[in-house]
């Protein structure tokens, strides 16, 4: 269910331009590679958007271009039409929202001024990288709407990378070292580097920004060597890196069952990869779901990998976690949190479902460590489990009456925790600005709902996403007259300001409350709560991440 639950719904158009707006309804850039005809759409304010759709960054991924790092474009001659999104890249059927295709490689950018002669606006840049669980999802207009956050003055990209195996799979050798999707979000920075100020944007103020595993993604340029220059300030929304156990896995024995899944040799990594090269794209994609441990855990399979010394460039050298704790890392201005109930929606498929309820429950070891993201089949794991299990389930059997525990269990383990543990190293060794927050404010439209209801679960996972994008999978486009107006304005002038000044709040004003959004500190466990109104506090879910903090102990500051 949580694989599904955003993008398995209609999309909806979105809202359309006025034919009687005074501006040019076909805009001209010239970039380093050739000229891009767009197109105008207008902002909820009404402001006239200049969009860039389906603009190639790097050559398609296919043929012999599959499972290697993308290609730089090559230049063209003419006029390109950049009018339309690009195809979104191979991923489970289910999830299909918008076309897709292996030729995927697309970038949008809008922006509301474009230069004139003699005259470069550099106005600040952000780009967005989706969520998805590094298999679905998409930078689609359809999906992730620019008329909210260009209300503002900066210019925003929003962009695709390859997905599941045909962005992540690897052998743990140069055969097939992986990241191609990481190194296809390090190839959209680099356009931006290049092309940005030809569509009015400063390519020496880029802000990356990421949503869940986006947010990762986040967290893991900051590490790159292959990132280092190309940005200036994080946000990095609902997920973090430090994942105990994430990046550890086999993977020569995972790429050997996903080429077992499609009737290939396991043998050598050469012979995966051969036969791997002769599949459809959305084969390998439709595989996807069958690479699951236990129901439909864990939440996601295909990762970044550490890449093997032994290639031109490595996206990933280390444990992300080992570099940030040894100040190897990009110190720059940060916005990270979460939601309020994060993902407390995936113990709705454990305990609706009497047999997985039944199985965690008898064999909570084994299950645990699948789910929950940490070492397996050791004495370790065994005491992590029960501690767990006491703390969050009270050690009692799974019933009805443990939904919320659960939850709760889940929620810390897989974004909570990670995301708790990422502000206090960063606040520890960055000395630049970090912004911690928890978003709580319950509106009437979610990404889940109460099984048979029109009732929101919570303030969930993915739901504060609406509020900053017109996403139409999640709620409609807001009238000013609606509730969620006021947050929206408040959401997306908070985010301008960091893009553009460094600081979310650096004046007092009314619709912030005259709340000033302190950042967190070693000394000071600063979040902002952000509900219906803003609300300074300290110490987010302290006691639960005490327990964390036990289980899985970090080198002592100084």
């Amino acid at each position: 269910m949580y694989r599904t639950a955003v993008f398995c719904l209609l999309v909806a158009l979105s809202p359309k331009s006025s034919a009687s707006q005074p501006h040019d309804r076909s805009p001209l850039v010239t970039t380093m590679h050739g000229v891009l005809r767009g197109s105008v759409i207008q902002s909820r304010l009404g402001r006239p958007i200049y969009s860039f759709r389906g603009v190639r960054f790097a050559q398609p991924p296919v043929g012999n271009l599959r499972f290697k790092a993308p290609v730089p474009v090559d230049p063209w001659q003419g006029i390109q039409n950049a009018t339309e999104d690009g195809a979104a890249c191979p991923q489970p059927e289910e999830n299909y929202f918008v076309s897709t295709s292996e030729d995927c490689l697309f970038l949008n950018v809008y922006t509301t001024k474009l230069p004139e002669v003699q005259y470069n606006l550099k106005r600040p840049v952000m780009v967005f990288f989706h969520p998805g669980g590094f298999y679905s999802a998409t930078g689609h207009s359809k999906v992730y709407g620019p008329q909210y956050l260009m209300d503002h003055d900066i210019v925003l990209v929003t962009t695709n990378y390859r997905l599941g195996a045909l962005g992540f799979l690897s052998t743990g050798d140069e055969v097939l070292p992986g990241n191609y999707g990481m190194k296809d979000q390090v190839a959209t920075l680099h356009w931006v580097k290049q092309n940005i100020a030809a569509f009015g944007g400063n390519p020496d103020s880029v802000t990356i920004a990421g949503y869940s595993v986006g947010s990762i993604s986040v967290m893991l340029h900051m590490v790159s060597p292959m990132s280092q220059g190309l940005f200036h300030q994080g946000i990095a929304m609902s997920g973090s890196s430090f994942l105990d156990s994430f990046f550890e896995k086999n993977r020569l024995a995972f790429a050997k069952k996903q080429s077992a899944l499609l009737n290939c040799p396991t043998y050598t990594s050469q012979e995966i990869k051969d036969c791997l090269m002769k599949k459809g794209a959305q084969e390998i994609a439709s595989s996807l779901n069958r690479l699951a441990e236990w129901g439909p855990e864990p939440v996601t399979t295909y990762i970044p990998v550490i890449e093997p010394d032994v290639i031109a460039e490595r996206f990933l050298e280390a444990d992300p976690t080992e570099l940030f704790l040894s100040g190897k890392f990009a110190k720059v201005p940060l916005i990270t949190g979460i939601t309020k109930d994060g993902v407390s929606h995936k113990a709705l498929s454990v305990i609706l479902n009497s047999s997985l309820a039944e199985d965690m429950d008898n064999n909570f070891d084994t299950v645990a460590p699948i789910a929950f993201f940490y070492e397996r089949n050791t004495e370790r794991s065994h005491i992590i489990s029960q501690e767990l299990r006491k703390f969050y389930l009270k050690g009692q059997h799974l019933t009805n009456t443990s939904l919320s525990d659960l939850g709760e269990l889940f929620t810390d383990a897989i974004i909570g925790f990670p995301e708790d543990r990422a502000s206090t190293v960063i606040s520890h060794l960055s000395g630049a600005p970090l912004y911690y927050y928890k978003f709580s404010y319950q509106g009437r439209y979610s990404s889940v709902y109460r099984p048979h209801t029109n009732i929101p679960y919570g303030v969930v996972h993915y739901d504060d996403q609406m509020y900053l994008f017109f996403i139409p999978t999640l709620a409609p486009y807001f009238k000013p007259e609606d509730p969620e107006t006021k947050i929206v304005e408040r959401q997306t002038k908070m985010w301008a300001n960091f893009i553009q000044t460094g600081n979310p709040t650096p004046q007092k004003s009314d619709l912030f409350e005259n709340v000033i959004w302190q950042q967190r500190t070693p000394k000071n466990l600063a979040y902002l709560d952000i509900g219906s109104d803003l609300e300074m506090k300290k110490g987010l879910y302290k006691e639960r991440m005490a327990v964390w903090e036990r289980l899985f102990p970090l080198p002592t500051f100084s």
